[in-house]
């Protein structure tokens, strides 16, 4: 059978799609990490400032995306000869690596401020920093459903690793705005409170995007529901009389089919590939994401 390889104009608008989205998170969080940083200076708070080292690490990861993107939209060739998504999840993999040390850099210093038994030397945060938490939760979080949109759209575990990062930044900004707010009505413990609680939440993010991109790269089948919408498609065709089995895995965002159907053993060889690639062809237009599908056609005695 026909290799189902996308048209060249979805690959082209899944680089373009993805590669804006990234360019678009990088701004933003070059800005938003300028002026955490200025807030921070202005205002004497050290969580303001720590929140702006935490946007600049967004900024690498949209870099991560971006390259991840370009590599897993190359054409298959002699070395990789059923194409290069996987790199996608290679990327998506790195970006849960960045949040993981993110998470657990927070953790620390979540820590080692609950623990500091000193706390009479704390500077008490301005105004000004309690505005700049304020401007990077809502900009955080309207940057997370903007690229969460998208990357549902394309299907991209590379795009969803990133919007989680800036969930991450905007639950740490959260973070800041309570132990900003809590040091200036007299507690400066809430700060190290809510960046213990923002740390966990940042690791289970870290975690389940790590294995939903594991998942991709070990040849994963599709979920049962997927499967059954697949089989029912292939019945739908004429002189199909049964399904006897579908295997599918995923590769990156892709999926490769094998399928086994019935049709009547009195066929000649010519009608039963004419069969076959009917299931093929209407499988493929069905379910955009299938790159592969093999159909096998068994006699029905």
């Amino acid at each position: 059978m026909k290799n189902a390889t996308p048209a060249p104009a979805d690959t082209k608008e899944f680089d373009r799609i993805a590669t804006r989205v990234s360019v678009v998170s990088i701004l933003g969080n070059a800005a938003l990490s300028l002026l955490k940083l200025l807030a921070g200076i202005l205002a004497h708070s050290g969580a303001m400032i720590s929140d702006a080292v935490h946007s600049a690490s967004d900024v690498f990861s949209s870099i991560i995306v971006i390259i991840g993107v370009k590599l897993s939209v190359k054409k298959a060739d002699k070395e990789h000869p059923y194409g290069h998504e996987r790199f996608e999840c290679v990327a998506a993999i790195v970006l849960s690596v960045v949040l993981v040390v993110t998470g657990l850099l927070i953790g620390r210093s979540a820590v080692e401020s609950i623990l500091s038994a000193d706390r009479s030397t704390i500077a008490i945060p301005g105004r000004l920093a309690l505005a700049a938490a304020v401007v990077s939760i809502v900009c955080k979080e309207a940057m997370y459903w903007y690229t969460r949109f998208y990357a549902k759209r394309l299907d991209s575990s590379a795009l969803m690793a990133n919007a989680w990062h800036h969930r991450s930044d905007a639950l740490s900004s959260v973070g800041a705005l309570i132990g900003i707010a809590g040091a200036r009505l007299g507690y400066p413990i809430l700060e190290p409170v809510a960046s213990l609680v923002i740390c966990v939440f940042i690791l289970k993010a870290a975690y389940d995007i790590f294995r939903e991109a594991v998942g991709k790269m070990v040849d994963r089948s599709c979920d049962a529901e997927t499967e059954q919408a697949m089989r029912a498609c292939a019945m739908t065709q004429d002189q199909v009389l049964g399904v006897d089995s579908i295997q599918t895995r995923q590769f990156g965002s892709r999926i490769y089919v094998d399928i086994e159907i019935r049709a009547d053993g009195g066929l000649s060889l010519s009608q039963g590939h004419a069969v076959a690639e009917a299931v093929h062809d209407r499988i493929e237009e069905q379910f955009p994401r299938v790159k592969h599908i093999m159909v096998h056609v068994n006699p029905d005695e």
